[in-house]
């Protein structure tokens, strides 16, 4: 039951972002592909990689990476940054143009939450705190994300 629960929510936050991506998508023409996409979403998921780490973390060769995240270069959805540090080596950054598409999933996660904390007692609210906290920290060790 518990797997299955959590497939359904899971499943239901990708549904209302593909939804409203694609009422976009009649508003102007689709920007980004799907494997575009997903590249966009890890590389803001590492906060600020390196094209290493972003072809490292996905598994992909060095110039392929490289050519994904030009054509992300190109199409405006992120930048590379000059290291101060080091001159040769750039990091990546999403722009405001990808902002605005993650903003469909954010402006939906508060939506729930909200929902969340007017349904739930402060006790619950707490003991689910938790149990969120155990599962990114302890319990999903393959993903191992930048903290914030």
């Amino acid at each position: 039951m518990l797997e299955a629960l959590f497939v359904e929510v899971y499943t239901k936050f990708k549904m209302e972002f593909y939804k409203k991506i694609f009422g976009r998508f009649q508003e102007r023409e689709a920007s980004l592909t799907a494997t575009e996409t997903f590249c966009v979403e890890v590389i803001y998921g590492l906060k600020r990689p390196t094209v290493k780490q972003f072809a490292d973390f996905v598994e992909i060769s060095g110039p392929n990476a490289a050519y994904k995240v030009n054509n992300l270069i190109k199409k405006g959805y992120i930048n590379k940054i000059q290291s101060t540090e080091d001159r040769r080596e750039f990091y990546l950054e999403v722009t405001d143009k990808y902002m605005d598409y993650y903003n469909i999933t954010s402006d939906y996660i508060s939506t729930v939450v909200g929902r969340m904390k007017d349904y739930f007692s402060p006790d619950e609210i707490t003991t689910l705190e938790k149990v969120l906290y155990v599962m990114t920290s302890e319990l999903m060790p393959e993903v191992s994300l930048p903290k914030e």
